[in-house]
């Protein structure tokens, strides 16, 4: 297959969790012997921090302007198999408008922001990466978020034909490796700064801190302010490449998952960051949202946390059984969740599509 993929950012990770759930899929599809080409607008916080210029199996298209660009694209649309918009795409509206009236073979949209997307719908505010005709020009919607907000996508945005495409990790690029000094940790937490996380982050690690003065917590992610946070046993890092991620995790001796409000509302939404923890063979102390338990079992695979109580307690376990939990869930993550395997089931998904009969029912 040859995909034509306008995207958020393929080349840089700051401050996004695209990128790197991009790269393990390009890379998935292109030892499948698909192409993908994925064009990004060149701004400048991304260019600032780009950490990927070369990746098999994509072509990479920065561009500056729209204006400039859109005749390439629909160029390039006119031999792709699949033409796909996504959200946060910085030019969304357009590309939607593009890709629907595109002779590609397939017309999709892939959602990896759905809470978010239907939060702005119910508070009556606008999707600026979703066209005025919602999303019943594609022949498939994909959402990186299953659940109930699969039915809504349907009704709130005129979509025909919904799937999930969860999260995932690429387990060659995160996997156990050497611990290092600079990311010892009792409890670590990797995410860039959102406000709707801060209560859930303050309430299951800096509560904890200030209570356990003996225990290391450290912090890494972009955006955070200036000063954050206080207290001599936590520590903050800036934004850290994918590539430090692995040493990162397997530095800790028990790592934090927080899930943004909206995808805590909504459910069914693992974040790539609870894949690539799991992967890295770490243990993982994660807040509690409806469907979680379908990707790892509670107790057996993961832990769960709801107060600064249940993270003092997970902080003082076993070490063995904090080991047997982490090897349960990279197994579990090795059987389902890597890239490799969500290559397989987005080309079930593209092909199921293409069929008569599917568009015909959509």
């Amino acid at each position: 297959m040859r995909l034509v993929i306008f995207g958020l950012s393929v080349s840089s990770s700051w401050g996004n969790g695209h990128a790197t759930l991009w790269r393990g899929l390009i890379r998935a599809l292109a030892r499948q012997g698909h192409e993908t080409v994925f064009y990004e607008r060149d701004v400048p916080y991304y260019a600032e921090h780009r950490d990927l210029t070369a990746l098999e199996g994509l072509r990479l298209v920065l561009y500056t302007d729209w204006k400039y660009v859109w005749r390439q694209a629909e160029n390039e649309l006119r031999t792709a198999d699949a033409g796909m918009v996504t959200s946060y795409c910085a030019d969304g509206a357009a590309a939607c408008e593009l890709v629907e009236n595109s002779r590609a073979r397939l017309r999709v949209f892939y959602d990896l922001d759905t809470p978010v997307t239907l939060d702005r719908l119910r508070s009556k505010q606008r999707v600026p990466y979703i066209g005025r005709n919602g999303l019943r020009g594609f022949d498939l919607v994909l959402s990186f978020t299953g659940g109930d907000a699969l039915s809504r996508l349907r009704t709130r945005l005129g979509a025909r034909r919904v799937a999930p495409l969860y999260g995932h990790v690429d387990p060659e690029r995160h996997r156990p490796v050497r611990p290092e000094q600079r990311f010892r940790s009792d409890l670590s937490y990797l995410g860039t700064y959102a406000a709707d996380r801060q209560a859930a982050l303050e309430e299951l690690m800096l509560a904890p801190a200030r209570q356990l003065k003996t225990k290391r917590f450290l912090i890494a992610g972009a955006l955070y302010p200036p000063g954050f946070p206080s207290g001599k046993n936590v520590r903050c890092l800036p934004h850290l490449a994918p590539p430090l991620h692995a040493a990162f995790f397997s530095s800790s001796k028990l790592t934090l998952n927080i899930t943004r409000r909206a995808m805590a509302e909504a459910g069914w939404c693992p974040s790539g960051r609870l894949f690539e923890a799991a992967a890295c063979g770490v243990p993982i102390l994660s807040d509690w949202w409806e469907g979680l338990d379908s990707f790892y079992t509670p107790g057996r695979e993961i832990l769960i946390a709801r107060s600064s109580a249940d993270t003092v307690a997970a902080l003082g376990a076993d070490p063995a059984e904090l080991r047997r939990v982490a090897a349960a869930a990279r197994e579990r993550t090795l059987d389902e969740h890597t890239s490799m395997h969500r290559a397989a089931e987005l080309q079930r998904l593209l092909e199921a599509a293409c069929r008569p009969s599917a568009r015909t029912a959509a």
